[in-house]
């Protein structure tokens, strides 16, 4: 059997988590290894359960996923960001980017859409 990839989900919206909880844990080829609901939470658990990606909002209390993703690239670098937001304003799309995001997404993206992005940012990484 392959390796699953582990995936960490970051959002302040429980329900949101649950719905991508439900997209991606059907896939043969994920498994999710945690949940966070803000920034702060995101490193910490990124940290102790050292997932292959993290999809992480942009906008969340505490730490911003912009701020989240910069302190991911030094305390845990071998996790890749898939950034999750509503916002399609270039500016948030520039900034994460440059924070260390492999990727961007809008919410209202279509959940093969997410599933894409997930294999497509994994395969960056194993590359």
């Amino acid at each position: 059997m392959t390796k699953k990839i582990r995936i960490l989900l970051a959002d302040d919206h429980a329900v949101v988590r649950q719905g991508f909880r439900m997209i991606l844990a059907g896939q043969p080829d994920m498994e999710i290894v945690g949940e966070a609901g803000n920034g702060r939470e995101t490193v910490e658990a990124a940290e102790k359960l050292q997932p292959d990606i993290v999809v992480m909002d942009v906008a969340m209390p505490e730490l911003n996923g912009i701020e989240a993703t910069r302190r991911l690239s030094t305390s845990s670098p071998r996790a890749r960001v898939l950034a999750l937001s509503m916002h399609k304003d270039s500016v948030y799309v520039r900034e994460i980017l440059r924070a260390g995001a492999r990727g961007y997404l809008l919410k209202d993206a279509a959940d093969s859409d997410l599933i894409a992005a997930v294999r497509a940012v994994y395969r960056e990484r194993v590359t």
